[in-house]
């Protein structure tokens, strides 16, 4: 977590290989991810997905969904036609949407089915970790609660760990495990959730917490009691 402009969506595109580092590693089961073919594309690298912060803009408007979904198959040529096809209807119902679906386009859904099919292409190759970066930050309220509800459930479903960025400190907070802040571009300070926003060390968790307004009656009601990673 960090404020906009902390460096949080920049880690994100370096761990899946969309941006290339100064120094440092990023090491994914003893592989360092960031000495492998920069600007791959997310799900290139096996065993990491990424959902992207903008349904609107990460979903090429001129393919069909199907084509979409089945995108990260189609460029390592894995699998035949019909096993894409038959992989695309099973991954939009695990996220909550109709096989039949996947003839529309893009522009044919609102922006929580398009963050929707944008999980379901993230999940296509079956990875151990998801990068999530801010996926329902461009959604309303509602439907941020829906969105990281179906996250939760995805990840008790197939057992996966998911990297969660956000500015949003409430969902934090009622999502991780683990925290991570980060400042100007740097990792301040890390810990479980409950030392960073109980005991917060660094002066700037310190400032960002002390900004969180505090929850309304209907707020509250509103946040699940389940954890993701």
């Amino acid at each position: 977590m960090g404020e906009s402009g902390s460096g949080k969506s920049t880690l994100a595109r370096m761990i899946v290989g969309l941006e290339s580092s100064d120094s440092g590693t990023v090491l994914y089961r003893g592989s360092d991810v960031t000495r492998q073919t920069r600007g791959r594309r997310p799900g290139a690298q096996p065993g990491l997905g990424m959902v992207f912060q903008d349904p609107y803009t990460s979903l090429d408007p001129r393919m069909r969904v199907r084509d979409v979904i089945a995108e990260p198959l189609t460029v390592t040529r894995t699998g035949s036609s019909k096993e894409r096809r038959d992989r695309v209807a099973e991954l939009l119902e695990l996220v909550g949407l109709q096989p039949d679906m996947m003839d529309r386009f893009p522009h044919q859904f609102s922006g929580g089915q398009r963050q929707r099919i944008g999980i379901a292409r993230s999940l296509m190759r079956d990875p151990d970790v998801l990068v999530c970066d801010e996926p329902v930050s461009a959604l309303d309220v509602t439907i941020q609660a829906q969105v990281t509800d179906l996250l939760v459930d995805i990840q008790d479903r197939l057992g996966l760990s998911i990297l969660f960025i956000s500015h949003d400190l409430s969902v934090v907070r009622n999502l991780a495990h683990r925290v991570l802040v980060m400042y100007r571009g740097e990792a301040v300070e890390t810990g479980d959730v409950g030392q960073i926003f109980d005991r917060p060390g660094h002066a700037y968790t310190q400032e960002l917490l002390a900004s969180i307004p505090p929850l309304t009656r209907s707020e509250r009601g509103k946040l699940t009691g389940v954890q993701a990673a």
